[in-house]
């Protein structure tokens, strides 16, 4: 029997790299193209300065010039956020969500600012090049599926991954293969070709045994009679908030103005699947309700319950009789918690939605100043 041979396709947009968040090693491609334009103070008499470069960065004597003054001596610190599609859409609403609501003036430019954080200007990109402007230095932070960190960051030293589960965008980079190529045998020779979109028809058109891409829900793939290979993730993602070592450390401003979007994405991604419950409850003394609501198993709170005297008049007399109790509880197990505040005698049992949960210090901002040094 001849040996069997397998073309593979996967995406044309680069090597991929199964990198860990917390190790991103050298370097973009050699060619990086930039255009920036800037036009100097108003003044009647002056006139626009344009700088464009195309090919290899240019030397530090010639600087691109935004605002009036060398990029490297701009003030203002730089968000790229992705410019189209389902990303950019669950990007904004988390955003919003967290109280960083995005405005911008014109929907047709590609400029926008976030009125809570002053001295931000918001840059929305293609993903791949908020990742390559990360590396030249035009922005400072950046919110890109970790797939696009690992492909078009080469592992580049100066990104580093702030917070790298922001519960979007998840997707893997899988193998897949049609029915026909199960039933072949001896497999020795393989070559590998990329395309352009709509990997999944190739296996039927004949021009690939076996894709790699990216996979979702994996619907694409069964409605083109594929079938993932059984431990063929190359690599899991999903949304990241990434930033420039450089500009963390040497920029004025960027360090604590990322500090403060990491509180405000990790007080909210912890909220979120969290209800605060407030119920009244009948007893004798505080410790005796909280011994109470500690012997259930769905009602020990994040630190366990606040227990407060309910007080109402009684003949003439401000009495206690009730207690009311305070907290935190998932939303998945709602209904049993509440089964378990009437079995221990809860009453008027009121449920409200989170916004933040804020705790002493986020550990994820300490440990982006072990890897800083700081």
């Amino acid at each position: 029997m001849a040996p069997a041979s397998m073309s593979l396709v996967s995406p044309s947009r680069g090597s991929q790299q199964l990198l860990s968040p917390s190790s991103i090693t050298p370097s973009l491609s050699a060619f990086r193209a930039r255009t920036s334009i800037g036009a100097s103070s108003p003044k009647p008499s002056a006139s626009p300065r344009i700088v464009c470069f195309s090919g290899p960065l240019p030397s530090a004597a010639a600087v691109a010039v935004s605002n009036g003054r060398p990029d490297g001596e701009r003030r203002e610190i730089r968000l790229g956020l992705p410019s189209k599609g389902r990303m950019a859409e669950d990007t904004l609403g988390l955003l919003k969500d967290c109280q960083l609501s995005v405005k911008q003036v014109n929907p047709r430019q590609y400029v926008a600012k976030i009125p809570q954080l002053s001295g931000l200007l918001v840059w929305f990109q293609r993903p791949k090049d908020i990742v390559k402007k990360l590396l030249s230095g035009d922005l400072d932070i950046g919110i890109v599926g970790f797939d696009t960190v690992s492909e078009f960051g080469q592992g580049n030293e100066d990104l580093i991954i702030v917070h790298e589960a922001l519960d979007y965008g998840d997707c893997r980079l899988s193998l897949a293969l049609g029915p026909k190529f199960l039933k072949e045998n001896g497999l020795k020779h393989v070559s590998f070709s990329t395309g352009e979109g709509a990997l999944e028809a190739a296996p039927a058109m004949g021009t690939a045994d076996v894709i790699m891409d990216l996979v979702s829900s994996g619907t694409t793939l069964k409605e083109n009679n594929l079938k993932e290979i059984e431990g063929g993730t190359v690599l899991e993602s999903q949304a990241v908030l990434v930033a420039s070592r450089k500009s963390l450390v040497q920029r004025e401003g960027v360090l604590d103005t990322t500090h403060e979007i990491l509180e405000r994405l990790e007080a909210h991604l912890k909220a979120v699947d969290q209800f605060t419950v407030t119920a009244n409850m009948r007893g004798r003394s505080a410790e005796e309700v909280a011994k109470r609501v500690l012997s259930q198993p769905s009602l020990p709170g994040l630190q366990g319950p606040t227990v407060s005297p309910v007080f109402c008049i009684r003949d003439g007399e401000m009495v206690a009789d009730y207690y009311a109790i305070v907290i935190c509880i998932p939303k998945k197990a709602l209904y049993s918690s509440v089964q378990q505040l009437r079995a221990i005698g809860g009453s008027g049992v009121l449920i409200s939605p989170l916004t933040y949960i804020f705790d002493e210090e986020t550990p994820r901002w300490q440990q982006l100043l072990s890897k800083l040094g700081l």
